[in-house]
Order: structure tokens, then C-alpha cells, then sequence
């Protein structure tokens, strides 16, 4: 356990004060869409924090600065060890304390955070991807997991809606991917998949050279593809879903898509600039997401 949280365990949390600690750790951190956002139903935010807060956790461990990989493997596996613990004595931190509360009231498998702490230790000793299933078993572990909570949340528990929401949580990390290549390079990660590497004739040299050439783009533009019909293969849950997700959902899928055309209208150029939303394009998504109902 990292000293930090030794602290914070220290202390007495009610569940009030769990779900509190939660909300701020949400609030604290940057994403391109808000999480436990104000369409969410209010009575669910909290629990959505409490799930946020311990997946962001583990993700902060994964990149730990000042952390060998060995002692990152270890501060996920406390975490682990701590949410198995919870479920069988009292948890002492807040987070526990509060996704607890949360696991028992929405009859949530445990199963799906452990999911997640699974990709986090793949973050830490695995760097490189040979084929595109490869990427896509750890989508399954990273992305998915969190469609098939927030569905829990609200009681969507028809597996039908589970596997639309798990095209959509695919297609949102792969647009991530995209998104962030440059930031992954720097972290000496790949997750083009090797083989479209060679399909496109682009080595991996060239990509840590950040040299933009038409086969650099050609492989964007199917890797960008691709994601695009993954996308389209969730929108059904868009309308399977009641209101009180519905709205959340569209902002999520259409907001996946505009990223997803910020790659494009960059002609792919991603190497060293990493494409982002402004406020006019987050205007635009809740345009669509509230028009398009």
C-alpha cells in the first residue's frame, strides 16, 4: 500500500464522507467527457464517482512516477487485495467504503472491477500489441467492464444491451488510442497493432520518429475506420435505453465520433500533436446528443 493511502485509511469514513471523497476525486481529474456528469440522474452520480474513484486510483498506480514496475504491480495488487476485503469485513478506505455500499446495492459482480485491474497490470508489463484481437481482448478488460457497471446502475442487466454497450466502450478506447498516440509514445507504448504496422509498410522506427508519410496515413485512416463501425454497431443502445441514461449515452457516443473527426479533419497527423476537443466541439456534441433524441 503506498504511503498516501495508509494515511487515508487511517481515518474513520462514514459512507456520506466515502462518496464525498469519490465525487472530489472525480471532480479532480481531467477527462475529454464529464464523468458523473450533471444528466446523470443525481441519485446515481455518486455511485458512478465511486466506481471513477477506484478505477482512477489503479490507473494512477499503473503510472506511478518514481515507481518501478515491479512496485506498480504491487500498489494494484494492494488495491485488489483491499476490494476482496471489503466484501467480507468493514473497508477503512474511502473508497472501499463507498464502492461497498455501492457493489450491495446495485448486486454489482465483482468480477468487473477486477477487470479493470487486470488492464492496469497489462499497462505496466505489456507494451506492444501483435494483432488486433490482442488489442481488442484488452478493450475487453479496460473499456468494457465500465459500459456493463453503469448499465448495472441502472438496472439494464438484458445481455443483448451489454454487448451494444461493449462495441461502444471498444470503439471509445480505440478512439483514445488515436487520440493520444503521441502521449502513449512517450511512454514507450504501442498499441497499433503490430501486424498493420507491417500490412502498411510503416515501421515502428518511423512511428517513434514521428514521420507523417501516406503510409502512416492510410493506416490511421483504417484504424479510424474500423472504429467508426464499431461505434455504429452500439448506437442501437442509444434508444434501447429509458431516459435516464439515454441522454449520458448520446453525449458519450457522439462525443466519441467527434474525436474521432478531429483525427480525420488532422489528416491523421498525430504523431506530435495530440488532437483535442475545444468548447465550440463539446457544444456541438450536446447539440447533437439533445437533437438527435
Amino acid at each position: 500500500m503506498l504511503t498516501r493511502d495508509v494515511h487515508i485509511s487511517r481515518q474513520s469514513w462514514s459512507v456520506d464522507e466515502a462518496y464525498g471523497y469519490c465525487e472530489r476525486l472525480t471532480r479532480s481529474h481531467y477527462e475529454n467527457f464529464p464523468v458523473a456528469s450533471f444528466f446523470l440522474p443525481k441519485d446515481k452520480r455518486k455511485h458512478v464517482a465511486a466506481i471513477y474513484a477506484f478505477a482512477r486510483t489503479a490507473d494512477d498506480y499503473a503510472d506511478e512516477p518514481g515507481m518501478t514496475p515491479a512496485e506498480r504491480i504491487a500498489a494494484i495488487n494492494d488495491w485488489e487485495e483491499q476490494l476482496l476485503l471489503s466484501r467480507t469485513a468493514p473497508a477503512r478506505h474511502p473508497v472501499f467504503v463507498a464502492l461497498s455500499h455501492t457493489i450491495e446495492r446495485f448486486e454489482i459482480p465483482v468480477e468487473l472491477l477486477r477487470n479493470l485491474l487486470h488492464a492496469f497490470r497489462s499497462d505496466v508489463t505489456i507494451d506492444r500489441y501483435e494483432t488486433f484481437n490482442d488489442v481488442l481482448q484488452y478493450c475487453q478488460y479496460s473499456a468494457n467492464p465500465v459500459g456493463r457497471l453503469v448499465l448495472l446502475l441502472f438496472n439494464y442487466r438484458s445481455e443483448s444491451l451489454m454487448r451494444y454497450s461493449d462495441s461502444i466502450c471498444t470503439a471509445l478506447q480505440l478512439a483514445n488510442f488515436w487520440q493520444d498516440l503521441s502521449v502513449d509514445l512517450l511512454k514507450n507504448r504501442v498499441y497499433l497493432p503490430q501486424e498493420d504496422l507491417r500490412r502498411f509498410g510503416y515501421s515502428e522506427g518511423e512511428l517513434f520518429a514521428g514521420a507523417y508519410t501516406e503510409n502512416f496515413r492510410r493506416l490511421m485512416e483504417f484504424q479510424v475506420e474500423r472504429t467508426e463501425s464499431l461505434f455504429r454497431d452500439g448506437k442501437p443502445l442509444l434508444t434501447e435505453v429509458g431516459k435516464d441514461l439515454s441522454l449520458e449515452l448520446r453525449l458519450t457516443w457522439y462525443g466519441g465520433m467527434k474525436i474521432l473527426q478531429k483525427v480525420v479533419d488532422a489528416e491523421y497527423r498525430v504523431l506530435n500533436k495530440r488532437p483535442v476537443l475545444t468548447g465550440l466541439d463539446k457544444a456541438s456534441v450536446l447539440a447533437s446528443a439533445f437533437l438527435k433524441r
